[in-house]
């Protein structure tokens, strides 16, 4: 190993961000849990949404212009925008309110020029490039030296392409509306992405192209750990769980002039231009436990999973809610347990009905699955 190569790997530890840092290490947003009987509707009302504490809502005031070194000097006049994300437990969609005003809202083309709104997902942080500019990056010691990317000759763009477009973390290019176009692109050759049952959109506004006024929309998406170009028979969603930290960023993407090329603004949450295309620059957001006044003092919830189907052994997980003291199972064959989290074995091969009883300060709880547990 020469020493020049020593100095430049050093430089390289010491200047280039780590593949899967995030931007912003001191700031994590919050992403609301909307109550499963409170599931939002997508029909571009904010109504729903009602209930999200303003504490959750995103404004300019965090946004950066990365473009046109505006830096964080907005015009509310010119545009003002607030987002809120939620989600469900149990279901693996991020929901999103875009309520935005612009002086000039630029969407009558059939093209990418538009007002955009878009947003970034990496659900599992997995981090590094999701286009194939940024996958074809290599840095050799030289580049190193120069801070520098170089292009890897042996990896063709198309190669890059089918490999990586949006395959781990998606690119939403969401059109502020639409006109006359499908509601977004979807960075990548994975369409299906952006169609139900993985997403879905609403918008509700009254103006025309180059009139000044405001926009609500309200969609959800699906992340994916893997979205391959094939379809999504192989595809695998980003498990969304209470207090998981996931990738997120957008922009806010601002024409002012139907004739012009270039855009009046570039506002990045992130503050870092290459978000679009480098899972690694998002920024870290918390997928929250309900708000205080929809959690219940206590609530008996349980699962199972069938450890050993010829032994009939089957393992039993408490997910209650609430603080709980003590625990009581009927496992619905005539036997009963009061550990958290037994293992039982059924002498014979039937359906059962299993019932758990907690007990807490806040009260009782009980919860029966009828013929839930089948074994053999």
């Amino acid at each position: 190993m020469s020493k020049r190569w020593f100095v430049c790997a050093m430089l390289a530890a010491v200047f280039l961000p780590p593949q899967h840092a995030l931007e912003r290490p001191g700031v994590t947003f919050k992403i609301f849990q909307f109550p499963p009987d409170k599931i939002p509707r997508i029909d571009g009302n904010t109504d729903d949404w009602a209930m999200v504490p303003d504490s959750y809502a995103i404004g300019m005031d965090q946004l950066m212009d990365t473009e046109h070194g505006h830096g964080m000097n907005h015009d509310p006049k010119n545009m003002d925008v607030k987002v809120k994300v939620g989600w469900v437990k149990g279901l693996n969609r991020l929901y999103f309110l875009y309520e935005a005003y612009d002086n000039y809202w630029d969407f009558s083309r059939l093209d990418l020029h538009n007002d955009i709104f878009e947003v970034v997902v990496d659900g599992d942080l997995s981090g590094g490039p999701l286009i194939d500019i940024y996958h074809r990056d290599v840095w050799t010691p030289e580049a190193v030296g120069q801070a520098r990317s170089v292009i890897d000759p042996r990896i063709s763009q198309q190669e890059a392409h089918w490999a990586t477009h949006g395959v781990h973390a998606q690119n939403y290019h969401i059109f502020t509306p639409p006109g006359d176009k499908d509601w977004a692109m979807a960075w990548g050759c994975a369409q299906y992405i952006k169609r139900l049952p993985y997403a879905n959109a609403a918008y509700n506004y009254s103006f025309k192209p180059g009139e000044s006024g405001k926009l609500v929309l309200e969609f959800w998406i699906t992340p994916f750990d893997y979205s391959p170009c094939d379809g999504p028979e192989r595809a695998v969603e980003s498990v969304l769980t209470e207090n998981k930290l996931i990738g997120l960023s957008w922009s806010v993407i601002d024409y002012d002039d139907v004739n012009a090329r270039d855009r009046v603004g570039f506002w990045n949450l992130s503050h870092k231009q290459t978000m679009f295309g480098n899972a690694s620059d998002l920024v870290g957001f918390r997928l929250m436990p309900l708000e205080p006044q929809f959690q219940k003092g206590i609530q008996a919830k349980w699962s199972y999973k069938v450890a050993d189907m010829d032994r009939r052994l089957v393992a039993f997980r408490d997910e209650s809610e609430g603080k709980v003291t003590s625990w009581k199972w009927d496992f619905g064959d005539g036997s009963a347990s009061t550990e958290q989290n037994p293992v039982h074995q059924y002498k014979a091969g039937r359906d059962y009905t299993t019932i758990l009883e907690v007990e807490g300060p806040a009260g009782k709880s009980r919860l029966a699955n009828v013929w839930g547990v089948s074994v053999k």
